[in-house]
């Protein structure tokens, strides 16, 4: 006498092809939303000190290097220091109690723990004194930040997002002389030239070029 269906022998067959199926699905979900546009673009961390992009370089008009006054010499756009600050701050708005951490930084001699928000993988190099030498603008990877409250992530920071830049860079040249100008737009005759400074440019897309 048979104790068990027949059609129990597609049992191992249907686990298969629904494991399979879960699996397929698991790998998709990582593929398309574990990458760096959904897990990088964003991020906006809160920091120590509520400083004002917006407020800073966009209503005030400070250029980018006069806190960052490191970036047209150093492959990092350098954090500024306390003293950056209290260049102004030592008469401005002094009594602030959003500007308490500051003047302890300077009073104290320890630095204000400000967090990152574009970070690269140790196995990346970026150069930020190259592509200012190249022309271009600050906006291209950041974004407006004249425009933003708080500084977050607007470009994925990932190889492919970097090699589409380096395969066609035409549309990121600027004149040197505007390349933190976050308000520059090119007129007729820069679109005109660009293309040439862009051919001569060259930008790597070997290996070497970013992991070294």
């Amino acid at each position: 006498m048979q104790i068990f269906p027949r059609e129990l022998n597609y049992l191992p067959l249907a686990l298969a092809i629904v494991a399979g199926g879960l699996g397929a699905g698991v790998f998709i979900l990582f593929w398309v939303y574990f990458t760096p546009p959904n897990l990088q673009v964003g991020y906006t961390p809160k920091q120590p000190v509520e400083y004002s992009h917006r407020l800073h370089a966009g209503e005030l008009g400070l250029d980018c290097r006069y806190c960052h006054s490191q970036v047209e010499r150093s492959h990092e756009a350098m954090v500024p220091p306390t003293q950056t600050c209290m260049g102004c701050h030592a008469v401005v708005r002094t009594e602030s109690e959003k500007l308490a951490p500051v003047r302890e930084s300077w009073e104290t001699d320890e630095s204000i723990a400000w967090i990152r928000v574009h970070q690269l993988p140790d196995h990346a190099f970026f150069n930020h004194s190259a592509h200012l030498r190249a022309g271009v603008g600050c906006a291209s990877c950041h974004g407006r930040v004249d425009q933003m409250e708080v500084v977050g992530v607007v470009e994925p920071i990932a190889m492919q997002w970097c090699l589409e830049c380096h395969r066609n860079p035409e549309p990121h040249i600027r004149p040197k002389s505007e390349v933190t100008n976050m308000k520059w737009e090119a007129d007729e005759a820069w679109v005109e030239q660009r293309a040439m400074i862009a051919d001569v440019l060259n930008p790597p897309e070997h290996c070497s070029g970013c992991h070294r």
